[in-house]
Protein backbone atom coordinates (compact mmCIF):
# COMPACT_ATOMS: atom_id res chain seq x y z
CA UNK A 1 0.00 0.00 0.00
CA UNK A 2 3.00 2.37 0.18
CA UNK A 3 2.22 5.87 -1.75
CA UNK A 4 -1.63 4.74 -1.73
CA UNK A 5 -4.20 6.31 0.63
CA UNK A 6 -5.19 4.11 3.18
CA UNK A 7 -8.45 4.31 5.63
CA UNK A 8 -7.23 5.09 9.20
CA UNK A 9 -8.42 2.71 11.85
CA UNK A 10 -8.36 -0.41 9.42
CA UNK A 11 -6.58 -4.01 9.69
CA UNK A 12 -6.31 -7.14 7.67
CA UNK A 13 -5.28 -10.14 9.13
CA UNK A 14 -4.41 -12.81 6.88
CA UNK A 15 -4.67 -16.49 8.80
CA UNK A 16 -2.68 -18.89 8.06
CA UNK A 17 -2.48 -19.24 4.22
CA UNK A 18 0.32 -21.96 4.22
CA UNK A 19 1.18 -24.25 1.77
CA UNK A 20 0.47 -27.41 4.13
CA UNK A 21 -3.18 -25.57 4.44
CA UNK A 22 -3.93 -25.34 1.01
CA UNK A 23 -2.21 -27.79 -1.10
CA UNK A 24 -0.18 -29.86 1.68
CA UNK A 25 -0.50 -32.32 4.20
CA UNK A 26 -3.45 -30.54 5.82
CA UNK A 27 -5.42 -28.76 2.82
CA UNK A 28 -8.39 -27.10 3.74
CA UNK A 29 -11.39 -28.43 1.50
CA UNK A 30 -11.91 -25.38 -1.08
CA UNK A 31 -8.60 -23.37 -0.10
CA UNK A 32 -6.89 -23.80 -3.58
CA UNK A 33 -9.79 -21.15 -4.85
CA UNK A 34 -8.41 -18.62 -2.18
CA UNK A 35 -5.69 -17.03 -3.62
CA UNK A 36 -7.61 -14.20 -5.88
CA UNK A 37 -10.14 -12.91 -3.70
CA UNK A 38 -7.56 -12.69 -0.81
CA UNK A 39 -5.35 -10.77 -3.23
CA UNK A 40 -8.52 -8.71 -4.21
CA UNK A 41 -8.91 -8.10 -0.30
CA UNK A 42 -5.70 -7.44 0.68
CA UNK A 43 -5.73 -4.48 -2.48
CA UNK A 44 -8.35 -2.66 -0.66
CA UNK A 45 -6.63 0.57 1.43
CA UNK A 46 -6.06 -0.95 4.96
CA UNK A 47 -3.88 1.04 7.19
CA UNK A 48 -2.17 -1.90 8.81
CA UNK A 49 -1.95 -5.46 7.42
CA UNK A 50 -0.70 -8.55 9.24
CA UNK A 51 -0.49 -12.33 8.50
CA UNK A 52 -0.01 -15.09 11.10
CA UNK A 53 1.62 -17.97 10.76
CA UNK A 54 1.76 -21.82 12.08
CA UNK A 55 4.75 -21.98 12.86
CA UNK A 56 5.10 -25.48 14.73
CA UNK A 57 8.39 -27.43 16.04
CA UNK A 58 9.42 -31.24 14.74
CA UNK A 59 7.00 -33.43 17.47
CA UNK A 60 4.12 -30.75 18.24
CA UNK A 61 2.14 -31.86 20.52
CA UNK A 62 -1.05 -31.54 18.08
CA UNK A 63 0.61 -34.30 15.72
CA UNK A 64 -0.91 -37.68 15.29
CA UNK A 65 2.94 -38.82 14.79
CA UNK A 66 4.01 -37.52 18.30
CA UNK A 67 1.85 -39.64 19.95
CA UNK A 68 1.99 -42.18 17.54
CA UNK A 69 -1.86 -42.23 17.50
CA UNK A 70 -4.59 -42.77 14.45
CA UNK A 71 -4.70 -39.28 12.99
CA UNK A 72 -7.73 -36.71 13.50
CA UNK A 73 -8.26 -39.12 17.22
CA UNK A 74 -8.81 -36.42 20.31
CA UNK A 75 -6.92 -36.79 23.11
CA UNK A 76 -6.66 -34.60 26.20
CA UNK A 77 -3.94 -32.16 26.53
CA UNK A 78 -2.62 -30.10 29.42
CA UNK A 79 -0.61 -26.66 30.06
CA UNK A 80 3.13 -27.51 30.33
CA UNK A 81 4.01 -27.47 33.70
CA UNK A 82 6.91 -25.12 33.61
CA UNK A 83 5.25 -22.56 31.31
CA UNK A 84 2.45 -22.54 34.14
CA UNK A 85 5.24 -21.92 36.89
CA UNK A 86 6.85 -19.22 34.58
CA UNK A 87 3.78 -17.13 34.47
CA UNK A 88 2.73 -17.42 38.27
CA UNK A 89 -0.02 -20.56 37.41
CA UNK A 90 -0.98 -23.32 39.93
CA UNK A 91 0.65 -26.31 39.26
CA UNK A 92 -1.44 -27.93 41.68
CA UNK A 93 -4.76 -27.27 39.18
CA UNK A 94 -2.97 -28.28 35.79
CA UNK A 95 -5.01 -31.35 35.86
CA UNK A 96 -8.41 -29.55 35.92
CA UNK A 97 -7.23 -27.60 32.51
CA UNK A 98 -7.42 -30.55 30.23
CA UNK A 99 -8.40 -29.64 27.01
CA UNK A 100 -9.60 -31.83 23.96
CA UNK A 101 -7.17 -31.87 20.90
CA UNK A 102 -7.48 -33.25 17.83
CA UNK A 103 -4.76 -34.84 16.46
CA UNK A 104 -3.52 -33.81 12.58
CA UNK A 105 -0.54 -35.02 10.09
CA UNK A 106 2.83 -32.85 10.72
CA UNK A 107 1.75 -29.32 9.34
CA UNK A 108 3.68 -26.39 8.98
CA UNK A 109 7.03 -27.34 10.50
CA UNK A 110 9.32 -24.77 10.99
CA UNK A 111 11.84 -24.42 7.80
CA UNK A 112 9.69 -26.75 5.92
CA UNK A 113 8.20 -25.67 2.73
CA UNK A 114 4.58 -25.71 3.96
CA UNK A 115 4.60 -23.55 6.64
CA UNK A 116 5.42 -21.02 3.84
CA UNK A 117 2.68 -18.39 2.65
CA UNK A 118 1.78 -19.81 -0.16
CA UNK A 119 3.44 -18.82 -3.82
CA UNK A 120 1.56 -15.86 -5.50
CA UNK A 121 -0.01 -14.48 -2.13
CA UNK A 122 0.54 -10.76 -2.34
CA UNK A 123 1.89 -10.85 1.45
CA UNK A 124 5.13 -8.29 1.04
CA UNK A 125 7.42 -7.12 3.13
CA UNK A 126 4.43 -3.92 4.16
CA UNK A 127 3.16 -6.96 6.35
CA UNK A 128 4.05 -8.21 9.86
CA UNK A 129 3.95 -11.55 10.28
CA UNK A 130 2.82 -13.33 13.89
CA UNK A 131 4.20 -16.90 14.05
CA UNK A 132 1.97 -19.23 16.59
CA UNK A 133 2.56 -22.36 18.32
CA UNK A 134 5.74 -22.40 18.57
CA UNK A 135 5.89 -24.20 21.57
CA UNK A 136 6.25 -27.82 21.60
CA UNK A 137 3.81 -28.53 24.21
CA UNK A 138 0.98 -25.88 23.22
CA UNK A 139 -1.54 -25.37 20.62
CA UNK A 140 -2.72 -22.02 19.39
CA UNK A 141 -5.39 -21.79 16.85
CA UNK A 142 -5.53 -17.71 17.54
CA UNK A 143 -3.10 -15.33 16.35
CA UNK A 144 -3.05 -13.66 19.86
CA UNK A 145 -2.81 -15.91 22.49
CA UNK A 146 -2.73 -19.95 23.39
CA UNK A 147 -6.35 -21.13 25.12
CA UNK A 148 -4.63 -21.37 28.72
CA UNK A 149 -3.36 -17.68 28.02
CA UNK A 150 0.43 -18.73 29.08
CA UNK A 151 1.61 -17.80 25.31
CA UNK A 152 0.70 -14.40 24.59
CA UNK A 153 2.01 -13.19 20.86
CA UNK A 154 2.47 -9.06 20.12
CA UNK A 155 -0.78 -9.12 17.89
CA UNK A 156 -2.92 -6.92 19.84
CA UNK A 157 -0.12 -4.80 20.83
CA UNK A 158 0.79 -4.46 16.98
CA UNK A 159 -3.14 -3.49 16.45
CA UNK A 160 -2.95 -0.67 19.02
CA UNK A 161 0.11 0.58 18.26
CA UNK A 162 -0.77 1.25 14.63
CA UNK A 163 -4.23 2.61 15.92
CA UNK A 164 -6.61 -0.31 14.81
CA UNK A 165 -10.07 0.00 15.59
CA UNK A 166 -11.83 -2.20 12.76
CA UNK A 167 -9.94 -5.43 12.09
CA UNK A 168 -10.78 -7.59 8.93
CA UNK A 169 -9.92 -11.67 9.01
CA UNK A 170 -9.33 -14.10 5.82
CA UNK A 171 -7.83 -16.95 5.61
CA UNK A 172 -7.95 -20.56 7.41
CA UNK A 173 -9.47 -22.30 8.16
CA UNK A 174 -12.71 -20.89 9.14
CA UNK A 175 -13.44 -23.20 11.72
CA UNK A 176 -10.12 -23.42 13.49
CA UNK A 177 -7.66 -20.43 13.45
CA UNK A 178 -9.99 -17.71 11.81
CA UNK A 179 -12.43 -18.26 14.50
CA UNK A 180 -10.31 -18.41 17.28
CA UNK A 181 -8.02 -15.35 16.09
CA UNK A 182 -11.78 -13.30 15.34
CA UNK A 183 -13.76 -14.43 18.84
CA UNK A 184 -9.81 -13.31 20.81
CA UNK A 185 -9.94 -9.96 18.34
CA UNK A 186 -13.81 -9.28 19.56
CA UNK A 187 -12.53 -9.76 23.18
CA UNK A 188 -10.38 -7.76 22.89
CA UNK A 189 -11.94 -4.58 22.31
CA UNK A 190 -11.61 -4.66 18.35
CA UNK A 191 -14.61 -4.11 16.05
CA UNK A 192 -14.32 -7.08 14.16
CA UNK A 193 -15.63 -8.59 11.14
CA UNK A 194 -14.80 -12.35 8.62
CA UNK A 195 -14.94 -11.73 5.15
CA UNK A 196 -16.88 -14.95 4.14
CA UNK A 197 -15.09 -15.09 0.65
CA UNK A 198 -11.69 -15.08 1.53
CA UNK A 199 -12.62 -17.95 4.26
CA UNK A 200 -12.68 -21.59 4.39
CA UNK A 201 -13.47 -24.51 6.40
CA UNK A 202 -12.27 -27.81 7.59
CA UNK A 203 -15.70 -28.69 8.23
CA UNK A 204 -18.93 -28.28 5.97
CA UNK A 205 -22.38 -26.65 7.87
CA UNK A 206 -21.01 -23.22 8.95
CA UNK A 207 -21.65 -23.75 12.53
CA UNK A 208 -18.42 -21.70 13.14
CA UNK A 209 -19.78 -18.32 12.00
CA UNK A 210 -22.73 -18.66 14.20
CA UNK A 211 -20.61 -19.20 16.85
CA UNK A 212 -18.57 -15.89 16.08
CA UNK A 213 -21.46 -13.93 15.71
CA UNK A 214 -22.45 -15.13 19.47
CA UNK A 215 -18.95 -13.66 20.28
CA UNK A 216 -19.51 -10.21 18.51
CA UNK A 217 -17.75 -11.25 15.25
CA UNK A 218 -19.46 -9.58 12.16
CA UNK A 219 -20.07 -11.94 9.12
CA UNK A 220 -19.76 -9.84 5.84
CA UNK A 221 -19.05 -10.27 2.31
CA UNK A 222 -16.50 -9.14 -0.13
CA UNK A 223 -19.06 -6.49 -1.04
CA UNK A 224 -19.93 -5.75 1.96
CA UNK A 225 -16.30 -4.91 2.82
CA UNK A 226 -15.86 -2.86 -0.58
CA UNK A 227 -18.68 -0.42 1.02
CA UNK A 228 -16.83 -0.56 4.15
CA UNK A 229 -13.67 0.26 2.35
CA UNK A 230 -15.32 3.38 0.30
CA UNK A 231 -14.09 1.60 -3.03
CA UNK A 232 -16.87 0.73 -5.43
Amino acid sequence: MAGKATIPGTGLIVVDMQVDFVTGSLAVPGATELLGPVNDIISLPFAYRVASKDFHPPGHISFATTHGKPLFETITIYPPEDLVAQTGGDITTIKERGLGQTLWPDHCVQGTRGAEIIPGLNVDDTFDIIAKGTHPGVECYSAFKDPWHLLRTDLEDKLHRHGVKDVYLVGLAGDYCVKATAIDAAKAGFNTFVVTDGVRSVSPGGKEYEEMKAAGVGIIDLVELKKRMQVA
